[in-house]
């Protein structure tokens, strides 16, 4: 087991629950949901995934007022909850079902959270005017997607893992 003092292997007892597990999935869809309910009805896309400068910037000045009000709005709260609810989920799944590569797995997850709040906080200061901010997005936003999109992938394998074993114990 990967031992760094102890901390990662309460994590890992707690992250592999299967209550913990199964908020964190409900917590992480009904989030999601939310954003892409948020994106329909305002008609606009987030800029969560942009890290090129002028990308942002021509992005946020394409924008109305509306919108980047909403956007800070759902930065701020739904943003805020979504990388504790993904981090959560996506370790422990890895923990739980990706035997030893799980314990090496699942830290990309839960090392993203803090990375993707510090995104959250410069999105929404850009998003208030404050062009400044742009370069710290410049350098978290592709931190956040190389730490997010392997723990994403690697929860969908743990999901056909469990599924694969829930299938073999079902009676014929």
């Amino acid at each position: 087991m990967l031992s760094i003092g102890g901390g990662f292997e309460r994590v890992e007892a707690f992250t592999t629950r299967s209550g913990v597990l199964w908020v964190s999935f409900a917590a992480y869809v009904c989030l999601s949901i939310g954003f892409v309910v948020v994106m329909h009805v305002w008609d606009f896309l987030v800029i969560d995934e942009l890290f090129v400068k002028p990308d942002i910037l021509a992005h946020l000045s394409a924008m109305t007022d509306e919108q980047k009000r909403v956007h800070t709005i759902t930065t701020a709260t739904l943003d805020v909850a979504y990388p504790f609810a993904y981090g959560v989920f996506q370790a422990g799944m890895a923990y739980r079902f990706l035997g030893p590569w799980g314990r090496w797995i699942a830290p990309l997850s839960l090392i993203c959270i803090p990375i993707d709040l510090t995104e959250g906080l410069a999105q929404v200061m850009l998003l208030s005017g404050n062009t400044d901010w742009v370069d710290l997005k410049v350098i978290v936003t592709p931190l956040k997607l190389a730490l997010y999109l392997p723990g994403l992938g690697f929860a969908l394998l743990a999901l056909l893992i469990l599924g694969s074993r829930t299938l073999r114990r079902r009676p014929s």
